[in-house]
């Protein structure tokens, strides 16, 4: 039972803020009534006072882009929110929820903010909204005796790692390769990582959670009950509840861990290569797991641009089995001792994720990314290798484009071992999967010029990626895909991504939301829509 905690703190707080909201830009109305709300329905003397930014307040800008990365959604045309409130206790969470339901305000949540279409902290389908940033939520318990830990949303996976990394030296995680994703959301998406070939993905070793569900209770697995806790794990994040915590099993790994990055070029030889590797990478041994960025790079001609193809690899051992395996399967790439790294799992991370080397591994605990940019991403799954002609005509399109960008990402292994409907997340028995990106800094000058290039391209790739449905990841939300038209968005509409992100799951999906959000309050552009009440068409 919700017992009405009115702290004087909160009545303090609330008089004040009375007072300077009076000369928003909105009816005050809004804004007072959910704080005397907000005030009545949580239970905790901990005061709202630092958790509200209104778009008048200094620092609402600086919250608001605090962990948003893409720059299109931050531009003056795009909404924005009424305020953002940040909890500092999940009691804070279930009134944002109970509130926002009685007031019928339109609520957005973000947790990490990579969200490459903005839809936690900007709504193009409905205003006014408010945003709830769990940034404040970031708690991470490790339990080395039991190989799990309890994880709050807003903490990052960089900072999981470091935690996991600073009980034991041979214990791990298997989620994100980028180390500012914040957990709530990666998760809720499936979350692959360097790992997945040997453990699956993060929500493949997802144990148990705490969410908020509509009615403003906080629920455990038990709680929820195998199906809703079935659709979190990858069924895409907002759709059913808000996640406060997860708890997750850790995994072993070696005391030493062996990495490598190796760049061919076209000229020497970049096209046979990826050919190859689209071969093997899939079924190589499962302890090896090797991504190649394509990029352009200077070519030999001065002015010139060439394609350069960059093989980056996490071994789960050491250097010389690690050469052993290469010279077994894929001596194409010609690496040798001197190419490879031994060094321990979390300084591995940081490999991956970008950092320099010799980066102390601290800089996890910054939690944020820095980098900013404008840019549109998409992706595809690859079922069959793209034959060379095929990659001939890539390298040609992406000589056209200023700072192109592709990431292509093995599977096989365990990822091929766990069926298609064991969670939501559908893409096992794939080779590979295909990222897109284009990035820009010339701001919405250029911006149709760059969405227009990555549209094409995509068209060109058909193809040679899965079919009926071509397949996307659900965590690098594609609006060209389609788009919820306000809150009472129809079955066949959503449909058109539903299956892409999902397959056959979406079905599942959307029985599970009829059932726990049948007014569908937890909503956004492509949220998993509730089926309609009977008796209405």
């Amino acid at each position: 039972m919700m017992l009405p905690n009115f702290s004087v703190s909160s009545l303090v707080f609330f008089l004040l803020i009375s007072a300077s909201w009076a000369h928003t830009r909105t009816p005050p109305s809004i804004q007072d009534n959910l704080t005397k709300c907000l005030s009545k329905y949580s239970q905790t003397s901990v005061p709202f006072s630092q958790a509200f930014f209104t778009p008048n307040t200094s620092t609402f800008t600086t919250v608001l882009e605090s962990s948003a990365q893409n720059l299109r959604y931050l531009v003056p045309s795009m909404p924005k929110p009424e305020f953002i409130f940040t909890p500092v206790h999940d009691s804070h969470v279930q009134a944002a929820v109970i509130c926002s339901k009685k007031l019928q305000i339109h609520l957005r949540v973000r947790s990490g903010g990579h969200d490459y279409e903005g839809l936690s902290y900007v709504s193009q389908i409905e205003t006014p909204f408010i945003v709830v940033d769990l940034a404040k939520l970031r708690s991470v318990n490790v339990d080395i005796k039991n190989n799990a830990a309890w994880i709050q949303a807003g903490a990052t996976i960089g900072e999981v790692y470091y935690r996991v990394a600073e009980k034991s030296k041979t214990h791990g995680f298997p989620a994100g390769l980028c180390t500012s994703l914040g957990v709530g959301g990666h998760i809720t998406g499936g979350a692959y990582g360097s790992m997945m070939r040997k453990y699956g993905l993060a929500a493949d070793n997802a144990i148990d959670a705490r969410i908020v569900d509509v009615k403003g209770k906080i629920l455990d697995r038990k709680a929820m009950g195998e199906d809703l806790f079935w659709a979190i794990r990858g069924g895409g994040g907002a759709s059913f509840g808000i996640i406060l915590w997860w708890k997750i099993k850790l995994v072993p790994v070696p005391a030493t861990v062996t990495v490598f990055a190796v760049a061919k070029t076209l000229e020497t030889g970049a096209t046979k290569l990826l050919h190859r590797w689209q071969q093997v990478a899939p079924v190589i041994d499962e302890d090896l797991f090797i991504r190649v960025f394509i990029q352009l790079a200077n070519g030999t001609k001065t002015g010139s641009k060439t394609v350069t193809t960059v093989y980056q690899a996490q071994f789960l051992g050491g250097a010389d089995r690690l050469v052993h395996v290469m010279q077994k399967s894929f001596p194409e790439l010609g690496v040798t001792r001197k190419d490879c790294t031994e060094t321990s799992w979390i300084k591995a991370v940081l490999f991956i994720a970008g950092y320099p080397s010799g980066t102390p591994t601290e800089v996890l605990l910054q939690g944020k990314s820095t980098g900013k940019n404008y840019f549109k991403a998409k992706s595809d799954f690859v079922q069959n290798p793209i034959p060379e002609t095929g990659l001939q005509g890539l390298w040609k399109r992406l000589l056209q484009e200023a700072s192109p960008l592709m990431i292509l990402t093995p599977y096989g292994g365990m990822m091929s071992k766990i069926s298609e409907s064991a969670i939501p997340f559908p893409h096992r028995g794939v080779l590979f999967k295909i990222q897109y990106v284009s990035g820009w800094q010339e701001g919405d000058k250029t911006e149709a010029k760059h969405m227009n290039w990555i549209r094409k391209l995509y068209s060109y790739m058909a193809p040679y990626v899965t079919m009926s449905p071509r397949q996307a990841y659900v965590n690098y939300k594609d609006l060209d895909l389609g788009i919820n038209k306000k809150s009472n968005t129809s079955f066949i509409e959503a449909s058109s991504w539903g299956y892409r992100y999902f397959k056959d799951n979406f079905n599942r999906l959307v029985k599970i939301k009829t059932k726990v959000d049948p007014n569908n309050f937890f909503r956004h552009e492509q949220s998993i829509p509730p089926l309609p009440k009977r008796g209405h068409h």
